[in-house]
């Protein structure tokens, strides 16, 4: 799966960014509700139905409910194809280019005490031992060193105060899923740890609807939103969010023919 999911993001970055897509009249999308793929098919005026999950959109398609899904590139290189939960779907169109990154509450200075746990494991090599485990490796953005500041009003302080670092994540591999044993485990599952072994804290992963994300950051109900969560500029004009960490793309999924 790992050699599978390296060559498929080696052939998006070789291929680029497609000028346009041809019309897709009579076709319905499936889309996770509040995501970037959504956002592309209202842009690009496509009849959708929004689901609870991108894996939800993957079964819409697999069932015959819906005749495409837009998902993100590096959950479709580990869901779809030979050897993989979805061995009848493939991947056909890539309408975007993205950037993932990390979202905290506006003003919180978690985002820069993360971005340099990024940049010191990307220095020593842990971020890309990690990515290699869960395949992305081919997509990951280079870390610059970077220094932390504690702000006045410290989010960080809060964190360690309390002890427990809430992390706000959907099901979503290969960047947070769970193993056979139910441990939550993924990319970001595995740095949000490395995070809370900095901060000296526990780290505790709670299920989020992702419509409802800076709802539930603002309300503390969790302390960071990590989750292959695309960079818009809805999304850092309403959190503070760390440098991006992996390239990404919303390809379009259908069923092999």
């Amino acid at each position: 799966m790992k050699k599978k999911l390296a060559m498929l993001l080696a052939f998006v970055l070789t291929c680029g960014l497609l000028a346009g897509c041809a019309s897709k009249d009579g076709m319905v999308y499936a889309v996770e509700a509040g995501s970037a793929g959504e956002k592309v098919a209202q842009e690009k005026g496509f009849q959708y139905n929004a689901v609870g999950s991108q894996a939800d959109a993957l079964m819409e398609v697999s069932s015959g409910t819906s005749d495409a899904a837009i998902i993100d590139l590096l959950m479709a290189g580990a869901m779809i194809g030979e050897g993989t939960s979805y061995p009848n779907l493939k991947h056909t169109e890539e309408l975007t280019k993205e950037e993932y990154g990390v979202g905290c509450r506006k003003g919180s200075d978690l985002a820069a005490y993360i971005n340099v746990v990024l940049a010191d494991s990307y220095a020593d090599g842990t971020m890309k031992a990690t990515a290699t485990t869960y395949g992305v490796q081919e997509s990951l953005v280079e870390q610059k060193s970077c220094e932390f500041t504690a702000a006045e009003d410290s989010d960080v302080a809060y964190i360690q105060e309390k002890g427990t670092l809430i992390v706000g994540i959907t099901d979503f591999a290969p960047m947070d899923y769970k193993n056979d044993s139910g441990e939550w485990i993924g990319f970001d599952a595995d740095m949000a740890r490395l995070v809370g072994k900095k901060l000296g804290v526990e780290v505790q992963f709670v299920e989020i609807d992702w419509d409802n994300k800076i709802m539930e950051l603002n309300s503390k109900k969790i302390d960071v939103v990590w989750n292959g969560m695309t960079l818009t500029d809805e999304v850092k004009a309403a959190m503070e969010c760390t440098n991006a960490y992996c390239n990404n793309a919303q390809v379009v999924v259908v069923k092999e023919k």
